[in-house]
Protein backbone atom coordinates (compact mmCIF):
# COMPACT_ATOMS: atom_id res chain seq x y z
CA UNK A 1 0.00 0.00 0.00
CA UNK A 2 1.32 3.44 -1.06
CA UNK A 3 2.23 6.15 2.00
CA UNK A 4 0.64 8.87 -0.13
CA UNK A 5 1.62 12.32 0.70
CA UNK A 6 -1.37 14.99 0.16
CA UNK A 7 -3.00 15.13 -2.97
CA UNK A 8 -0.95 17.41 -5.50
CA UNK A 9 1.03 19.90 -3.11
CA UNK A 10 3.11 22.26 -4.69
CA UNK A 11 6.14 23.58 -2.58
CA UNK A 12 8.36 26.16 -4.27
CA UNK A 13 11.76 26.15 -2.99
CA UNK A 14 13.84 29.03 -4.00
CA UNK A 15 17.71 30.23 -2.89
CA UNK A 16 19.38 27.17 -3.16
CA UNK A 17 21.62 25.93 -5.80
CA UNK A 18 20.66 23.00 -8.22
CA UNK A 19 23.09 20.92 -6.50
CA UNK A 20 21.63 21.73 -2.94
CA UNK A 21 17.95 21.48 -4.14
CA UNK A 22 19.14 18.30 -5.76
CA UNK A 23 20.89 16.78 -2.43
CA UNK A 24 18.20 17.89 -0.06
CA UNK A 25 15.11 16.57 -2.37
CA UNK A 26 16.17 13.48 -4.32
CA UNK A 27 15.22 10.19 -2.82
CA UNK A 28 15.11 6.93 -4.21
CA UNK A 29 11.61 6.40 -6.35
CA UNK A 30 11.52 9.64 -6.42
CA UNK A 31 10.94 11.39 -10.18
CA UNK A 32 13.15 14.40 -11.20
CA UNK A 33 11.85 16.92 -14.09
CA UNK A 34 14.10 19.07 -15.63
CA UNK A 35 14.16 21.51 -18.91
CA UNK A 36 17.00 23.74 -20.69
CA UNK A 37 17.42 26.15 -23.11
CA UNK A 38 18.85 24.35 -26.10
CA UNK A 39 16.93 23.82 -29.27
CA UNK A 40 15.55 20.27 -28.59
CA UNK A 41 14.12 21.31 -24.72
CA UNK A 42 12.38 24.55 -26.88
CA UNK A 43 10.78 22.44 -29.02
CA UNK A 44 10.20 19.31 -26.52
CA UNK A 45 7.98 22.29 -24.27
CA UNK A 46 6.49 23.49 -27.45
CA UNK A 47 4.83 19.95 -28.30
CA UNK A 48 3.50 20.11 -25.15
CA UNK A 49 1.66 23.39 -25.41
CA UNK A 50 -0.72 20.70 -26.69
CA UNK A 51 -1.59 19.00 -23.18
CA UNK A 52 -2.57 22.31 -21.77
CA UNK A 53 -6.04 23.40 -22.36
CA UNK A 54 -4.98 27.18 -22.85
CA UNK A 55 -2.09 25.94 -25.26
CA UNK A 56 0.47 27.32 -23.21
CA UNK A 57 4.22 25.74 -23.44
CA UNK A 58 5.23 22.81 -20.99
CA UNK A 59 7.66 23.32 -18.73
CA UNK A 60 9.53 20.37 -18.99
CA UNK A 61 11.43 18.66 -21.66
CA UNK A 62 13.08 15.71 -19.44
CA UNK A 63 11.86 12.80 -16.85
CA UNK A 64 14.15 10.48 -14.65
CA UNK A 65 13.89 8.28 -11.78
CA UNK A 66 16.20 8.96 -8.79
CA UNK A 67 17.68 5.75 -7.14
CA UNK A 68 18.95 7.04 -4.53
CA UNK A 69 22.72 7.31 -2.64
CA UNK A 70 25.07 4.21 -3.79
CA UNK A 71 28.16 2.82 -2.01
CA UNK A 72 30.38 5.64 -3.61
CA UNK A 73 28.79 8.43 -1.67
CA UNK A 74 26.98 10.25 -4.76
CA UNK A 75 23.16 10.33 -5.73
CA UNK A 76 22.15 8.43 -8.68
CA UNK A 77 19.80 8.55 -11.14
CA UNK A 78 18.18 5.98 -13.44
CA UNK A 79 16.87 7.43 -16.90
CA UNK A 80 16.52 7.23 -20.97
CA UNK A 81 18.46 9.75 -22.73
CA UNK A 82 21.12 10.59 -25.30
CA UNK A 83 24.98 11.64 -23.97
CA UNK A 84 28.11 12.04 -25.44
CA UNK A 85 31.30 11.76 -23.36
CA UNK A 86 34.26 12.05 -25.83
CA UNK A 87 34.33 9.15 -27.89
CA UNK A 88 31.96 7.13 -25.94
CA UNK A 89 28.21 7.14 -26.62
CA UNK A 90 25.16 6.62 -24.51
CA UNK A 91 21.35 6.24 -26.21
CA UNK A 92 19.32 4.38 -24.19
CA UNK A 93 18.65 3.72 -20.86
CA UNK A 94 21.95 4.28 -18.51
CA UNK A 95 22.93 4.97 -14.72
CA UNK A 96 24.33 8.42 -14.28
CA UNK A 97 25.23 10.21 -11.31
CA UNK A 98 23.06 12.90 -10.26
CA UNK A 99 26.18 15.92 -11.11
CA UNK A 100 24.96 15.65 -14.15
CA UNK A 101 21.96 18.09 -13.10
CA UNK A 102 24.38 20.40 -11.07
CA UNK A 103 24.84 22.48 -14.20
CA UNK A 104 22.39 25.57 -13.82
CA UNK A 105 23.15 26.95 -17.87
CA UNK A 106 22.29 23.33 -18.91
CA UNK A 107 19.62 22.39 -16.96
CA UNK A 108 17.65 25.87 -16.29
CA UNK A 109 14.65 24.34 -14.19
CA UNK A 110 14.10 21.43 -12.20
CA UNK A 111 11.79 19.42 -10.41
CA UNK A 112 11.41 16.58 -8.25
CA UNK A 113 7.49 14.76 -7.58
CA UNK A 114 7.36 12.30 -4.34
CA UNK A 115 3.87 10.14 -5.04
CA UNK A 116 4.76 8.18 -1.60
CA UNK A 117 5.52 5.03 -2.27
CA UNK A 118 6.44 2.27 0.02
CA UNK A 119 9.55 0.65 0.51
CA UNK A 120 8.44 -2.56 -1.42
CA UNK A 121 7.48 -0.39 -4.50
CA UNK A 122 10.75 1.32 -4.85
CA UNK A 123 12.28 -1.60 -4.98
CA UNK A 124 10.19 -2.81 -7.92
CA UNK A 125 10.70 0.27 -9.18
CA UNK A 126 13.97 0.08 -9.25
CA UNK A 127 14.21 -3.66 -10.32
CA UNK A 128 12.94 -2.83 -13.34
CA UNK A 129 14.94 -0.10 -14.41
CA UNK A 130 17.98 -2.10 -13.27
CA UNK A 131 16.50 -4.56 -15.79
CA UNK A 132 16.17 -2.29 -18.27
CA UNK A 133 19.60 -1.07 -18.27
CA UNK A 134 21.18 -4.21 -18.25
CA UNK A 135 19.23 -5.36 -21.20
CA UNK A 136 20.19 -2.29 -23.22
CA UNK A 137 17.09 -0.64 -23.89
CA UNK A 138 17.54 2.29 -26.51
CA UNK A 139 16.04 5.62 -26.89
CA UNK A 140 13.56 5.92 -29.41
CA UNK A 141 13.51 9.00 -31.41
CA UNK A 142 11.41 7.20 -33.57
CA UNK A 143 8.66 7.09 -30.75
CA UNK A 144 9.00 10.55 -29.92
CA UNK A 145 8.01 12.19 -33.38
CA UNK A 146 5.28 9.10 -32.95
CA UNK A 147 4.15 11.11 -29.55
CA UNK A 148 4.09 14.43 -31.57
CA UNK A 149 1.97 12.85 -33.80
CA UNK A 150 -0.63 12.08 -31.13
CA UNK A 151 -0.19 15.47 -29.70
CA UNK A 152 -1.58 16.98 -32.41
CA UNK A 153 -4.59 14.17 -32.82
CA UNK A 154 -5.95 13.55 -28.90
CA UNK A 155 -7.63 10.83 -29.75
CA UNK A 156 -4.58 9.11 -30.44
CA UNK A 157 -2.32 9.34 -27.22
CA UNK A 158 -4.48 6.57 -25.72
CA UNK A 159 -3.89 4.18 -27.99
CA UNK A 160 -0.36 2.09 -28.73
CA UNK A 161 2.43 4.34 -30.40
CA UNK A 162 2.10 4.48 -33.98
CA UNK A 163 5.88 4.73 -34.59
CA UNK A 164 6.69 1.97 -31.58
CA UNK A 165 9.36 -0.61 -31.28
CA UNK A 166 10.50 -3.04 -29.53
CA UNK A 167 12.64 -2.53 -26.09
CA UNK A 168 12.89 0.89 -26.60
CA UNK A 169 11.25 4.17 -24.80
CA UNK A 170 12.18 7.81 -24.22
CA UNK A 171 12.76 9.57 -21.03
CA UNK A 172 8.81 10.24 -19.77
CA UNK A 173 7.90 6.67 -21.16
CA UNK A 174 10.41 5.00 -19.22
CA UNK A 175 8.96 6.52 -16.08
CA UNK A 176 5.67 5.61 -16.62
CA UNK A 177 6.66 1.86 -17.62
CA UNK A 178 8.37 1.88 -14.14
CA UNK A 179 5.15 2.95 -12.11
CA UNK A 180 2.84 1.06 -14.56
CA UNK A 181 5.28 -2.37 -13.76
CA UNK A 182 5.09 -0.87 -9.67
CA UNK A 183 0.77 -0.17 -9.70
CA UNK A 184 0.50 3.23 -10.15
CA UNK A 185 -0.47 4.68 -13.57
CA UNK A 186 0.85 8.26 -13.46
CA UNK A 187 -0.94 9.22 -16.51
CA UNK A 188 -4.39 7.36 -16.82
CA UNK A 189 -5.91 7.13 -20.37
CA UNK A 190 -2.65 7.81 -22.12
CA UNK A 191 -0.52 5.55 -23.43
CA UNK A 192 3.05 4.86 -22.05
CA UNK A 193 4.64 5.69 -25.34
CA UNK A 194 2.91 9.14 -25.97
CA UNK A 195 3.58 9.78 -22.65
CA UNK A 196 5.38 13.23 -22.11
CA UNK A 197 7.25 15.16 -18.82
CA UNK A 198 4.70 17.39 -18.83
CA UNK A 199 2.17 14.58 -18.09
CA UNK A 200 4.07 13.48 -15.60
CA UNK A 201 3.92 17.13 -13.89
CA UNK A 202 0.57 17.19 -14.23
CA UNK A 203 0.00 13.65 -12.99
CA UNK A 204 -3.49 13.17 -11.18
CA UNK A 205 -1.75 10.69 -8.56
CA UNK A 206 -1.75 12.01 -4.96
CA UNK A 207 1.94 13.68 -4.82
CA UNK A 208 4.02 16.29 -3.69
CA UNK A 209 6.16 18.48 -6.15
CA UNK A 210 9.35 20.79 -5.42
CA UNK A 211 10.11 23.43 -7.69
CA UNK A 212 13.31 25.11 -7.50
CA UNK A 213 12.91 28.79 -8.61
CA UNK A 214 16.05 31.08 -8.72
CA UNK A 215 17.48 33.81 -10.05
CA UNK A 216 18.30 33.65 -13.98
CA UNK A 217 21.50 31.94 -15.22
CA UNK A 218 23.81 33.74 -16.74
CA UNK A 219 22.99 32.47 -19.79
CA UNK A 220 19.58 33.19 -19.48
CA UNK A 221 21.02 37.11 -18.96
CA UNK A 222 23.00 37.17 -22.23
CA UNK A 223 21.34 38.42 -25.01
CA UNK A 224 18.99 36.34 -27.38
CA UNK A 225 21.89 36.45 -29.92
CA UNK A 226 24.67 35.21 -27.96
CA UNK A 227 22.79 32.85 -26.22
CA UNK A 228 22.16 31.59 -29.87
CA UNK A 229 25.39 31.74 -30.58
CA UNK A 230 26.70 29.56 -27.72
CA UNK A 231 23.48 27.03 -28.33
CA UNK A 232 24.17 26.57 -32.15
CA UNK A 233 28.11 26.13 -31.27
CA UNK A 234 27.37 23.16 -28.64
CA UNK A 235 25.29 21.65 -31.22
CA UNK A 236 27.87 21.58 -33.55
CA UNK A 237 30.16 20.66 -31.36
CA UNK A 238 28.46 17.37 -30.49
CA UNK A 239 27.25 16.54 -33.98
CA UNK A 240 31.36 16.81 -34.52
CA UNK A 241 32.21 14.08 -32.14
CA UNK A 242 29.43 11.87 -33.05
CA UNK A 243 30.59 11.61 -36.56
CA UNK A 244 34.07 11.23 -35.45
CA UNK A 245 33.14 8.34 -33.35
CA UNK A 246 30.99 6.17 -35.82
CA UNK A 247 34.07 6.97 -38.56
CA UNK A 248 36.54 5.23 -35.89
CA UNK A 249 36.52 1.82 -36.16
CA UNK A 250 38.58 1.50 -32.89
CA UNK A 251 36.69 0.04 -30.15
CA UNK A 252 34.53 3.45 -28.12
CA UNK A 253 36.38 3.77 -24.67
CA UNK A 254 34.83 4.22 -21.02
CA UNK A 255 35.27 7.27 -19.49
Amino acid sequence: MALNPPLNHEQVVSGLSNQEFLCQYAKAGRIGLSSGLTLIDRAICRAERHVNPEEQWGSWSHAYLFQGKRLDGHHWVIESDLQIHQKHIQLGVQENRISKYFDEGFYTNLAILDFGLSEAQVSDLLGEALDLVSNHAKYSLRELFGTLVALHRPPLRSQNNVLARESSLYCSAFVQHLFKKAGLDLVPGIAIKNTTPEDIARSPAPHTTWVLQRGLPTSRLLPLKTRMRRLRARGRLARSKLARSLQDPRPLKDH
